[in-house]
């Protein structure tokens, strides 16, 4: 299985950006990410328009409030790396999201109804609150839970360390790890605790942990939401007279990081542009971009650049055109083809030169980088999907995790079904030439 390099230097100048952060805010208001998506997701966002349907990485505010459909996920990265992840049919409110005088942030969400996970990192000193019920669930250390809520009870389900439920009556009901505990709605008595039961969404929540976890793996800040990311979907390298670039996989001449998104308004700051690839988020807000000759669009690590805009970079192609936040409206703008890679009859998925990773699920392909290489050498490569979680949501697999190797030291299918990458057509074959799949 590929595994992300030691980027020690990189994150090292991360860690000086990040930090810098609330000296450069006006205010002690934050933002957090919403980092995936899945199905229906909406969001209110107070801007007049109630509900609107969410995207991957669009800012989440205090006040904010998302809900998931029938089909539904999404999950939200604070800025140490701590998640909250909903299940279909969840709503919750981010009650507070800021700093103390001290600079410690200070986070609250109350759980309106539906399943959600929690995954507390417990970094720096920060606090988390989930509301939910009559009960709170108030955090300073690492924690990892699910809280299901009904109209007549809730059920707290514990996987990490010892979590307190503080009653309203003040008092505290200890939920031991691998216990839960429920609260019925017309009763002041908890029941008894005993082991945590399985349920299909846990899977779901143990396998984003477990991407978070690989891939953030050599970052040492106490901020870098958005880091296992950088190290998924692309790599860092030295570019002469540029200095250390972070790069995307499947990049391509004629691309630009500024090709997909869509710029969403937030009341009191205005239009903020919220990237489309799945990576896209600490290169849009902190550093910038700039154009590389021989090399290509490259982010650069450096100064926090302002919440407003996201469009931030230095030089410039021929042809080159950054888009331009709208004017005299509130509704969202989309720009490029915010396209999505889909699986076709024979469930294969197309990885184009070009894409940037764009609708590659995160995790979803093992040894990336070797991947690249081949798409760079042959235009794009077909790889074979299998499904997990549910038919609505596939996971791709290029060459599959715990996979066997050959001989030559190439990943093969293993014993979980992974497919090996098909050979890939020349450059100038189309994808229908390949079997189907791509853009649209």
């Amino acid at each position: 299985m590929y595994k992300p390099k030691n980027y020690a230097v990189a994150f090292a100048v991360i860690a000086c950006t990040l930090m810098a952060l609330p000296a450069a805010a006006d205010s002690q208001a934050r933002i957090v990410r919403l980092s995936d998506v899945q199905g229906k997701v909406q969001i209110n966002k107070n801007s007049g328009l109630g509900f609107e349907n969410a995207f991957l990485n669009l800012p989440v505010t205090q006040g904010t409030q998302l809900r998931t459909r029938d089909n539904g996920r999404a999950e939200i990265e604070f800025e140490d790396g701590s998640t909250l992840r909903l299940t279909p049919n969840t709503t919750v409110e981010f009650s507070t999201l800021g700093l103390n005088d001290g600079g410690k942030r200070l986070s609250a969400v109350h759980l309106v109804d539906g399943l959600a996970y929690v995954n507390w990192l417990g970094k720096s000193g920060d606090t988390f609150t989930l509301n939910f019920s009559r009960e709170k669930i108030e955090l300073t250390q690492p924690s990892h839970f699910r809280v299901a809520i009904s109209s007549r009870n809730a059920e707290v389900a514990n996987f990490r360390n010892e979590i307190d439920v503080m009653n309203p009556d003040g008092s505290t009901v200890k939920v031991e790890k691998k216990k839960m505990v429920a609260f019925e709605a017309d009763s002041d008595q908890p029941a008894v605790a005993k082991n945590v039961n399985h349920l299909p969404a846990d899977e779901w929540d143990s396998d984003s942990t477990t991407y978070h976890d690989q891939y953030a793996k050599n970052n040492s800040t106490p901020l870098g939401y958005g880091v296992s990311d950088l190290n998924y979907y692309g790599s860092y390298n030295n570019v002469a007279g540029f200095g250390t670039l972070w790069q995307p996989y499947f990049t391509g001449v004629g691309w630009n990081p500024f090709m997909d998104g869509a710029w969403s308004y937030y009341p009191g700051m205005g239009f903020m542009w919220a990237s489309a690839y799945p990576w896209g988020w600490m290169p849009y807000y902190y550093g910038n971009w700039l154009y590389a000759p021989g090399f290509g669009w490259g982010w650069q690590p450096g100064g926090f650049n302002s919440w407003n805009g996201g469009v931030h970079y230095l030089g410039t192609v021929a042809g080159f055109q950054a888009p331009v936040a709208p004017k005299g409206s509130v509704n969202a703008v989309v720009v490029g083809r915010n396209a999505s890679v889909f699986a076709d009859a024979q469930a294969n998925m197309i990885v184009k030169k070009g894409s940037a990773g764009l609708g590659v699920p995160r995790g979803g392909l093992s040894d990336m980088h070797y991947l690249n290489s081949q798409v760079a050498k042959s235009g794009f490569v077909r790889v074979s999907a299998v499904q997990q979680f549910s038919a609505t949501s596939p996971r791709f697999v290029g060459f599959g995790f715990g996979e066997e190797r050959s001989p030559d030291g190439r990943p093969d299918a293993g014993r979980f079904g992974a497919a090996r990458a098909a050979a890939a057509p020349s450059a100038g074959q189309s994808s229908a030439a390949a079997g189907g799949g791509g853009h649209h």
